[in-house]
């Protein structure tokens, strides 16, 4: 079994730079980690290829700083790593992103794809299912739990509002996983010596025979206008007094401002 782990490199810390021109994150040279919702992803890739065989790659788009976020990927399981890196991906959106992806995803052959529910640095979620509709594939979102692989099929438990659902389908397959899925592990000291060895691959978009204009900022329909750093909010009151005292007081001030 072919499984692939996509990872993202995210900025740990909470001084966040922006590019002026772009109005895009700077990475290079920032401090970063590993997307934590992608750590439940590489597990539970690994958790498959110790149950069902096969190997686990991972890839990821970014800087060459990237490399030791796959390094530590590697250090926990996954068996192969690549780098997808070049000018011409800077300043992809969710768009041009899961569709460079899904070009470099086909260069490693896969049976499932995993995916981190979404990225902290973005908070959008579109990634995962923008590769799968790119590779034309079917996904299951916000996976808590697979429950069986055989026959060519997957059966997995997917979170909702109200629960769970039970969806069972086709191989190949992308899913994405929430935390409720594992508990990452620690790397090992030989998974580390591995990692440390380990050759990274790196996917240029000449390698990917891909439209430039179809990645970075030239093929992003969807782009930052402004940043701005939102207004300091104002303390607000406190009432003292007795419990009935203070009822009163804030009915009051309610009752005022509703004026």
């Amino acid at each position: 079994m072919n499984i692939v782990v996509c990872i993202k490199q995210v900025p740990d810390t909470t001084e966040v730079k922006i590019d002026p021109k772009t109005n895009t994150l700077i990475r290079e040279g920032v401090a970063s980690i590993i997307n934590p919702f992608d750590l439940y992803a590489i597990e539970e890739g690994v958790r498959l290829k110790e149950k069902f065989g096969g190997k686990v790659t991972v890839i990821s788009m970014g800087p060459k700083q990237v490399e030791n976020a796959l390094r530590e990927a590697i250090s926990l399981g996954a068996d192969e790593a690549v780098l997808m890196s070049d000018r011409a991906f800077a300043g992809s959106d969710t768009l041009a992103t899961s569709l460079a992806l899904s070009e470099g995803i086909k260069k490693t052959g896969f049976d499932v794809i995993i995916c981190g529910k979404q990225a902290i640095d973005g908070d959008t979620a579109q990634v995962g299912p923008g590769i799968a509709a790119h590779l034309d594939i079917p996904q299951i979102t916000y996976v808590k739990k697979i429950e069986s692989i055989s026959g060519g099929k997957i059966l997995a438990e997917r979170m909702v509002e109200e629960g769970y659902e039970v969806v069972e389908s086709a191989l190949p397959v992308l899913i994405t996983v929430v935390k409720e899925i594992n508990e990452p592990r620690l790397p090992s000291l030989k998974g580390k010596m591995k990692a440390k060895k380990a050759e990274i691959r790196t996917i240029t978009s000449e390698d990917l025979g891909i439209d430039k204009s179809k990645v970075g900022l030239d093929g992003s329909p969807t782009w930052v206008m402004k940043i701005f750093t939102p207004p300091r909010k104002e303390g607000g009151k406190i009432f003292e007094g007795s419990a009935d005292e203070v009822v009163a007081k804030l009915i009051s001030e309610l009752q005022d401002n509703l004026i």
